[in-house]
């Protein structure tokens, strides 16, 4: 809610304005966190960084003083393939909404132009690329700006994990709209990052706003990889009912991923680069627009997703660094119903990461910053302890207690006293002279007597059979977590081969006690009972709940949008709890404005009223 004390309720002279378009436009009560003070600062033409959380508003924040300043808002958009969607919606709250891409007919954009010049459009999408174009800022020029707002505007970071080029040619606007203020927002950004987007996009003194990176409504868990489809499953056994992304590091890996789970009667949609634009447009449709799908993708899918009911992101593989993994699971609840953020990575992940980075034609700085963000993932991965204070700490916000509610929390892992056969993996390495991977490394240890062990004669070596004691995936444990740790790394040069560290010494010498985590077995999920999943629904209001969903579905279709574009799921559970009988009880309820009112407010009302007559 907001903070009344740094930003007084109606102080500002625009306040009356903003909050009534809030109230009869968006159908919310009032500004959420730092909402108002946002949209003062625009209103008064200052350049804004506003780094809010998925899910927190930060469309309202440019929206809002773009339709009370003079002229047409400019929102800058990464993807095009997502415009249309951006502008269904707002065209759904009453507001004259258009987006100008490659996807419009020449015809059509005149036509977006002559409306532009005559004042008839409220806001208008345009990715990076068509507005960087001499002949779009030319006509730009002739129209009048109210705002420029900059989305995803980390992607301007050459250090972030969603680098775009033609970002870093967005300073122009300063040149050719020196009087519009220019808001930069983004979900993800270190202090570091803030400063290089400020910096790169030539913000003038902008006044900055920051919002907790919270999502307590997210449980973060993460699975040690054995058998990673069969562990998928598993997870998904509780979710069957649910729409969610799974992301995989390759293409094949989602192709593979997806006919799976189908296989299993789940609904799962591949989505990579190597499709057609065809097939990822249809998919992404369905996505958005129906209920119970999986979308199993590579990380090109999913940013500016806005659907809110998102209930899990589950990654095949570890992110790049802890802003992607961040940006990705994110994308789950945004309507701030619990959701779940699942990660089942491995040794060969550590290895594949590795080596993309140190084989990479990128300047040698890069390299070590990629590097240094994948070993602060590492770390995070294989903490004992609650996983959400170092995420937030990561990101600026070091304060805080233990959230109970992730898996650290709600079951703290096992240790044990790895020390005597992490001196064994250590010496085992050293004797194989740094020159092996881990599956041979791992199979002298147990003594297994495979055809490389013969050829290089290593049955002979002393540490041959010295860890018969543990497992294969014991070992690889082991192995993954002296990585994390900086005692052992993969040799790139040496095709993955492990090496040791210099910290790997004092280790060997004995000077040093290891504790670490004990890779344990992953319970089955029980599959839920019906009614049960992340709405809440009690039995008893099952009925009424599945036939407010069926109106809404029938709208959607008639109007040709995803359903959530119609009302959110926690619109339909105020209808659900509170049964508004009148239009005037209707605008009470969060998401409920004029035009949806003037839409959609009978249908709903018809389906509460058939209700109460059927239980009387």
């Amino acid at each position: 809610m907001l903070n009344t004390d740094n930003h007084p309720k109606n102080s500002h002279p625009a306040a009356n304005h903003a909050l009534s378009l809030l109230q009869h436009t968006y159908g919310y009560d009032d500004f959420r966190g730092e909402q108002q003070a946002v949209i003062e600062a625009a209103i008064d033409g200052h350049d804004t960084l506003v780094l809010m959380p998925t899910g927190a508003g930060k469309s309202i924040c440019y929206q809002i003083p773009a339709l009370l300043r003079q002229g047409t808002g400019i929102v800058i958009s990464p993807l095009i393939a997502l415009m249309q969607d951006q502008v269904d919606a707002l065209l759904q709250l009453g507001v004259r909404a258009a987006f100008l891409n490659s996807t419009l007919s020449g015809e059509q954009q005149q036509l977006i132009r002559r409306q532009m010049q005559q004042g008839d459009i409220d806001l208008i999408y345009v990715a990076p690329e068509r507005i960087n174009q001499p002949a779009t800022l030319n006509w730009l020029c002739d129209c009048a700006i109210s705002l420029i707002a900059i989305d995803e505007a980390h992607c301007v970071s050459q250090w972030g994990h969603d680098f775009r080029q033609d970002y870093l040619l967005l300073n122009q606007l300063k040149q050719y709209f020196p009087t519009v203020p220019r808001m930069a927002l983004t979900a993800t950004a270190t202090l570091v990052t803030r400063s290089e987007i400020a910096l790169r996009l030539e913000l003038e003194q902008p006044k900055t706003f920051v919002t907790s990176f919270d999502r307590p409504n997210i449980h973060y868990t993460v699975s040690q990889k054995s058998e990673p489809k069969k562990q998928l499953l598993r997870f998904l056994t509780a979710h069957r009912e649910e729409s969610g992304i799974v992301y995989c590091l390759s293409r094949k890996q989602v192709e593979s991923t997806a006919i799976f789970l189908s296989d299993r009667g789940l609904t799962a949609l591949p989505y990579h680069a190597g499709l057609s634009a065809d097939q990822r447009k249809h998919n992404q449709s369905r996505f958005l627009r129906e209920e119970q799908i999986i979308m199993v993708a590579t990380v090109a899918f999913g940013m500016g997703i806005d659907k809110p009911d998102v209930r899990f992101v589950v990654h095949m593989n570890l992110p790049k660094s802890m802003e992607a993994y961040y940006q990705e699971t994110g994308r789950a609840g945004r309507d701030g119903n619990a959701a779940y953020a699942h990660m089942i990575y491995g040794l060969e992940d550590i290895v594949q990461l590795s080596q993309f980075i140190d084989r990479s034609d990128a300047a040698l700085e890069f390299k070590r910053n990629e590097k240094q963000k994948l070993d602060t993932l590492l770390g995070w991965c294989e903490l004992t302890d609650c996983r959400r204070l170092p995420l937030l700490a990561y990101f600026g916000e070091p304060d805080g207690n233990a959230c109970g509610n992730c898996d650290n929390c709600m079951k703290p892992p096992e240790t044990w006293d790895a020390t005597e056969p992490a001196r064994k993996l250590l010496s085992c390495i050293y004797r194989l002279d740094q020159r092996f991977g881990v599956m041979h490394t791992i199979d002298v240890l147990r003594g297994k007597a495979s055809e490389k062990v013969e050829q290089f004669g290593h049955a002979q070596l002393s540490t041959f059979g010295i860890g018969a004691e543990l497992s294969q995936n014991q070992w690889r444990s082991l192995v993954r977590q002296l990585i994390v740790r900086g005692f052992i790394f993969v040799n790139a040069d040496r095709y993955g081969a492990l090496a040791l560290t210099d910290s790997a010494r004092s280790l060997l010498k004995g000077e040093l006690a290891l504790q670490l985590r004990k890779d344990t077995a992953q319970p089955k999920l029980k599959q839920p009972k019906s009614g049960s999943k992340g709405s809440g629904v009690s039995p008893e209001d099952e009925t009424l709940w599945n036939n407010l969903r069926e109106c809404r579905k029938a709208l959607a279709d008639q109007f040709n949008i995803p359903p959530y574009m119609i009302f959110h799921d926690a619109t339909l559970m105020e209808m659900m709890e509170l049964h508004p009988t009148t239009q005037s009880d209707m605008l009470k309820l969060n998401g409920v404005g004029d035009a949806k009112l003037e839409k959609y407010g009978s249908a709903f009302l018809e389906v509460l009223a058939d209700h109460i007559h059927a239980v009387s």
